[in-house]
């Protein structure tokens, strides 16, 4: 099975999201439609070799079973929704979510256009925004952001589901973070590195022992039970305007556990009370669980 280039994708210079909730009856339509994205995503590739473009379109967990009743991916539940006092990871479902990315901010918005133009009067846009790479793909808080992604070949095994009718696909989750520059910048750089476990500048990551508790790197670095690591492929970019910025999280992984183990440690207190401490300074706003079917998925429609 062929997984859609969006998946694995490197990172590029621009990005568009968009989420959408499809119309009462359209699904039979939204159905033929989405056979459509793999051709679609083809042709923006190969008419704009320059950009670099990628696709990617993912179902949600509450749409999946109207738009493909035969068969559904084992993993694909609700979001999982946080709420520890005013830090919160809200439940946000959408039915359809696109992410088109290329190095050409007029290829990326020709790739809006033939989305909407091809889910016009079948699905509503609910959710839009521009997502761009800040200097060498750093967060707007200044840290360089993906940092333990997955590099090469090992992104693909981290990212797909390698067996089984849903081989080539990958569980995604997306969360529309707002940040409190204002709050961060306040603090001296020591201060925010304390919270990263990790320096501003070089980016490099603080060894195991000095590391504090409440450091995001610590509290996101996990290991299973047989100590393997808990990966996640992200394919976050910051978005940004002159009075409001951000993040748009993106998590690709051949299963859900991971970025759910990794939100849980985020927000929950260890028994000695420590969270993660960039809790308090970036808020999420939106929350949403989808699956991105492999092309072959999507052309037969589910059958």
């Amino acid at each position: 099975m062929t997984a859609q280039a969006g998946i694995c994708a490197e990172p590029n210079l621009h990005a568009y999201y968009l989420m959408f909730d499809i119309l009462p009856g359209c699904q039979p339509a939204v159905r033929s439609a989405l056979a459509e994205v793999p051709s679609l995503w083809r042709e923006l590739a190969q008419s704009y070799p320059d950009a670099a473009f990628s696709g990617l379109v993912a179902v949600g967990d509450r749409a999946w079973d109207t738009l493909y009743p035969r068969a559904r991916p084992a993993g694909l539940v609700p979001f999982p929704a946080q709420q520890q006092g005013k830090r919160t990871a809200p439940e946000t479902p959408f039915d359809l979510f696109f992410q088109l990315r290329a190095d050409r901010l007029d290829v990326a918005y020709i790739a809006v256009q033939r989305v909407m133009a091809l889910l016009a009067g079948q699905a509503e846009l609910k959710y839009e925004r521009q997502g761009f790479r800040y200097l060498d793909c750093r967060d707007l808080t200044g840290f360089v952001d993906g940092t333990e992604n997955p590099q090469g070949e090992h992104r693909a095994e981290v990212a797909l589901l390698a067996e089984g009718p849903f081989a080539g696909g990958s569980h995604v989750h997306v969360q529309h973070y707002r940040h409190n520059l204002v709050k961060w910048q306040r603090m001296s750089v020591t201060s925010q590195e304390d919270v990263y476990g990790r320096t501003k500048a070089g980016n490099i990551e603080y060894e195991s022992e000095q590391k504090p508790s409440t450091a995001h790197t610590k509290r996101t670095s996990l290991k299973d039970e047989a100590g393997n690591s808990m990966e996640i492929l992200r394919q976050s970019m910051p978005w940004g305007s002159a009075s409001e910025q951000g993040l748009v999280f993106i998590s690709c992984c051949n299963t859900p556990l991971h970025f759910t183990r990794m939100l849980d440690n985020m927000f929950q207190a260890d028994p000695a009370g420590h969270f993660d401490h960039l809790t308090l300074f970036t808020q999420a706003e939106t929350g949403s669980a989808f699956f991105a079917p492999a092309q072959e998925w999507l052309e037969r429609q589910g059958e």
